[in-house]
């Protein structure tokens, strides 16, 4: 949006703090892993392919001096052997195939924590839902390939993204625009909170929702979304007598910002109610968006979530 940025002043548990937005174009954390016995060195370094160095699985591919590898890189190599040069031909390697069909292994997160062993060929569906797997980055506004455990992402985002990191369960922005007129897709990612021992993203952005440009704040849980689902939230924002209020369940980082973006899944408000908050000639956005998180604590008692607001 070039000159135009969005101000975001924070009041969080009753310190203020003063932050400015720059817009952006378009493992499992837990107890330690017990000690467990790795994949066999050996045979598992036959199931590798020497090209990709992933896990192959049938169709194994052979030339006629023995070596082998998958058939997504059978491809690549124009039929050629990567190791000896040969021509591949369509021959298969069912020795190896049979083999693999009755190892059984650990999942490849064992070391993550992950207790799991699969056969051979149902592991790697496994591993691709995981809850030991490593985060993707959580960052907004750019397509960040880093991955890791939540401790890491964290510093990644402090370190790295130069997010700003905020400790309490209450919060207070005021948003600022100069032209409010212009609304093209825009994404912020703006504070990280950490309380109740977990860390929340807050998301706010700009876009166009079918004809109508609409402002959307939303909140993501640094975890799984089985843990997601132990915390609420609520956004509020308003002047002049009026108010929209969301309240729901922060959604897990493993939900892509883009996924909950279009899911419409949080605090939304139309341009024309956001200038209605604003207040004054409609020329400027002052939205000042207040919020706070709790985390739903079980009765045993009467059998029902009372909320936690204790830090």
């Amino acid at each position: 949006m070039g000159s135009d940025s969005i101000e975001c002043v924070s009041s969080i548990d009753g310190m203020d703090e003063d932050t400015t937005l720059t817009q952006s174009s378009k493992p499992h954390g837990g107890a330690a892993a017990p000690a467990r016995i790795a994949p066999s060195t050996s045979v598992h370094k036959l199931l590798e392919c020497p090209v990709c160095a992933n896990s192959m699985y049938p169709p194994i591919h052979q030339c006629q001096n023995g070596h082998t590898l998958c058939s997504t890189c059978k491809t690549r190599v124009q039929n050629r052997c990567p190791t000896c040069r040969q021509e591949l031909g369509d021959i298969r390697c069912l020795a190896l195939e049979k083999v693999a069909e009755s190892l059984e292994l650990p999942c490849k997160y064992y070391s993550h924590g992950c207790p799991e062993v699969f056969p051979y060929y149902s592991k790697s569906k496994h591993e691709s839902q995981c809850n030991y797997r490593p985060y993707n980055c959580p960052y907004a506004g750019s397509e960040c390939s880093v991955v890791g455990d939540i401790p890491f992402l964290v510093t990644h985002l402090r370190d790295d993204h130069k997010v700003d990191m905020h400790t309490g369960f209450t919060f207070n922005h005021r948003y600022v625009k100069s032209n409010p007129r212009e609304v093209e897709n825009a994404t912020w990612m703006l504070t990280v909170f950490n309380c109740f021992g977990q860390s929340f993203c807050l998301h706010f952005e700009a876009f166009q929702l079918g004809m109508a440009p609409v402002y959307m704040a939303f909140l993501r849980f640094m975890g799984d979304e089985n843990d997601a689902r132990n915390f609420s939230y609520s956004l509020e924002v308003g002047a002049n007598g009026r108010k929209l209020t969301w309240e729901g369940t922060p959604r897990s980082i493993r939900d892509s910002h883009c996924k909950v973006r279009d899911s419409h899944d949080g605090l939304i408000i139309q341009r024309n109610m956001a200038l209605f908050f604003s207040g004054g000639e409609r020329k400027e956005l002052k939205l000042r968006v207040t919020g706070r998180i709790w985390k739903e604590q079980q009765n045993s008692d009467a059998a029902v979530c009372m909320p936690n607001l204790c830090s």
